[in-house]
Formats: structure tokens, C-alpha cells, sequence
């Protein structure tokens, strides 16, 4: 299966276990430029040498976790690519967690312990049905919202909405 080799792909875990799992779901589905991270500092430095196409995060990590690595590659004008695809990856999936890494800006979001399907699931929404980037005051990245609702009546409706910005 070559599915995912023209991909390059950025994993960022302190367990290295786990970097170990990931990369191997990760070459059976035909990735072979793939480059393993402690952290999320050291993923972000990558970031210069290694122009990923998709990266893919643990929640929990230090000295910088996943959020704040979300959050450096959609808004640090040193960010080489503000657009970067961003699944994150964590054992605690309390909906506090969740929407944390939603409001940084990732684009998916998958429970450990992983799945070669899960994992599989993640990335092909981020390839085959990327969502918009919008921009707010306080915001920017995929577009939070899963579904438009024809029947909603209230504000903030995106593209009728005077303050969304759609950057696709």
C-alpha cells in the first residue's frame, strides 16, 4: 500500500514506544518520510529542515505539549507552514481536553491507545475532507464547526457572518 508516501509526516511524543507504534502504522500504510520528535519544541524546530505535510502530536508532552505546539505553528510568525495539517493524540479524552486542542487550531483529534484504523480515519479527513481555515480576532485555523445547520436562526452563521474570514 503507497496510500501515504508522498506524504512527510512529523510525530511528536515523548514516549518513544509510542513513536515506535505510530511510525510503523505509519510505514504499513506506505509512508516513508516520516521523523520522529521528542517534544514539542523539538517538532517545531523540525519544522525548518523538515517541511511536513501532516503532523501528528501528543496532547501531553514537555517541555512544550501539543497544544502549545498547535498554537506556535498557527500563529508564530516563525511557523513555516501556519496550515500545517495537525491531528493530536491523547490517552485522556475529556471533552476540557478536546476542545482545548480544537481552540489551538488542530484539525483532528484520536484517543490512545491507537488504532492503525483510527489513526488511518484522522488522516485521510485531513487529506479528503480538509475543513476551511478561518481567521478571528482570537482564532485562526480549521474551521470548529463540524456542520451547517440550515435551520439555525441565531448569530455567527460563518459566510453570512460580517467577522469570518475564509482563507481557503
Amino acid at each position: 500500500m503507497a496510500a501515504l508516501q508522498p506524504f512527510r509526516i512529523l510525530i511528536a511524543d515523548d514516549n518513544v514506544h509510542m513513536r515506535k507504534i505510530l511510525t510503523a502504522i505509519l510505514r504499513s500504510a506506505g509512508a516513508e518520510m516520516i521523523r520522529e520528535t521528542g517534544d514539542g519544541a523539538e517538532a517545531f524546530s523540525a519544522l525548518a529542515q523538515f517541511p511536513a505535510d501532516l503532523a501528528l502530536v501528543d496532547f501531553n508532552m514537555a517541555p512544550l505539549d501539543g497544544v502549545a505546539f498547535t498554537r506556535l505553528v498557527r500563529n508564530s510568525a516563525e511557523s513555516p507552514n501556519t496550515f500545517l495539517p495537525i491531528i493530536m493524540m491523547t490517552g485522556h479524552a475529556e471533552r476540557r481536553r478536546v476542545h482545548e486542542a480544537r481552540d489551538a487550531g488542530v484539525n483532528e483529534f484520536v484517543v490512545k491507545p491507537l488504532t492503525a484504523r483510527s489513526v488511518m480515519a484522522r488522516i485521510e479527513a485531513v487529506v479528503m475532507k480538509p475543513r476551511p481555515f478561518i481567521r478571528t480576532n482570537d482564532y485562526f485555523g480549521p474551521c470548529r464547526r463540524r456542520v451547517t445547520r440550515p435551520d439555525y436562526a441565531g448569530p455567527w452563521r460563518r459566510a453570512e457572518d460580517q467577522h469570518y474570514v475564509n482563507l481557503d
